[in-house]
């Protein structure tokens, strides 16, 4: 069959499923199954006949949509907590996974902007950091205690301190990507310049071991979740441009609700970042190696495995189930 035609025979078929999708048509749970499934053999055929065809990505973003759809009107468990974190979030991440690539993608770019831009002009972390802030980790640094800035306050006025700026960091990035994207990547750029000049000056004071016992016990958390909160600015800014078949402003309400909740994802880790930090950064460079170790490769393993890794189990277990 010509594409063409088969396009035609399904047009209808299609525009009603988006009717259901944006929510003005009402289904149960058993029809979306059934459109689903449908949906699915429609994928499978121009996957296989039309590969490269435009068709083919529409459906495969029409499908993931009808899918999010199923498991929203299904009866979840009793804890709708533990629900959001254990399926939702995952099944969303893995939908919008190139997103989070793209973010880290422009978070390393821009590191890696601020690390050299550190390298060729020793004045540019004056600039960035201030020079009281330069002048007094240098006094630290000189007296061997590089972390020496996270040692003061209190542990509890610390870490709400500490806890709420990030919080606001993370709000910022979400939701400036109302502006099509850009807001959060001029956000995301301004984050990670302070971040890579701020490792390359202790880098060139002869302090960045000790430094990055200290940064790094919090910064794991710190750091992933801010390139998360990134990712969902530029959903956001997407769903804004590029409203494909929707209208712009179905998109935007799609794309905000689904980029609302990934931000709302980070939350946790940005709290606990905030209590590692005001709790044990002060303590880095006299913990014993092997506790500062477990911590670092501790926190990177728990957060990688969650936006990396099970993200790609859910959403398979999830479409097993489904088509059962």
């Amino acid at each position: 069959m010509r594409e063409v035609a088969f396009i035609k025979q399904n047009k209808e078929k299609w525009l009603g499923i988006e009717q259901v999708i944006a929510g003005k048509l009402k289904k149960n749970p058993d029809d979306l199954s059934s459109l689903y499934i449908n949906l699915v053999n429609d994928l499978s055929f121009v996957q296989t006949y039309y590969p490269k065809s435009k068709t083919t990505i529409y459906l495969n973003n029409l499908s993931a949509l009808v899918f999010q759809k199923i498991y929203k009107t299904r009866r979840v468990e009793k804890n709708r907590f533990f629900y959001f974190f254990k399926t939702e979030v995952p099944l969303l991440i893995y939908q919008y996974r190139r997103y989070l690539f793209y973010a880290f993608g422009f978070f390393i770019l821009f590191t890696l902007i601020g690390f050299m831009s550190a390298y060729y002009d020793k004045e540019f972390v004056k600039i960035i950091l201030g020079e009281d802030y330069v002048n007094m980790t240098i006094e630290n640094i000189k007296k061997g205690n590089a972390v020496g800035v996270y040692q003061q306050g209190s542990n509890w006025g610390s870490t709400i301190a500490i806890t709420f700026n990030n919080l606001k960091v993370g709000a910022v990035l979400f939701i400036f990507g109302i502006f099509g994207g850009v807001g959060t990547l001029f956000a995301l750029l301004q984050n990670c310049i302070m971040l890579g000049s701020f490792q390359y000056f202790f880098h060139e004071h002869g302090a960045l071991k000790d430094s990055a016992k200290g940064i790094w016990l919090h910064g794991i958390f710190e750091i992933f979740s801010m390139v998360v909160e990134a990712m969902a600015g530029l959903i956001l800014g997407a769903s804004i441009l590029f409203p494909k078949t929707f209208s712009r402003f179905n998109s935007f309400k799609i794309g905000f609700k689904d980029a609302f909740k990934i931000f709302l994802s980070t939350v946790p880790f940005t709290i606990f970042a905030g209590i590692i930090e005001g709790f044990f950064t002060r303590y880095a460079l006299t913990m014993p190696a092997v506790l500062n170790g477990f911590i670092i490769f501790g926190t990177l393993s728990l957060i990688g495995f969650y936006y990396f890794i099970y993200p790609y189990f859910i959403s398979k277990r999830q479409t097993y189930d489904a088509v059962l």
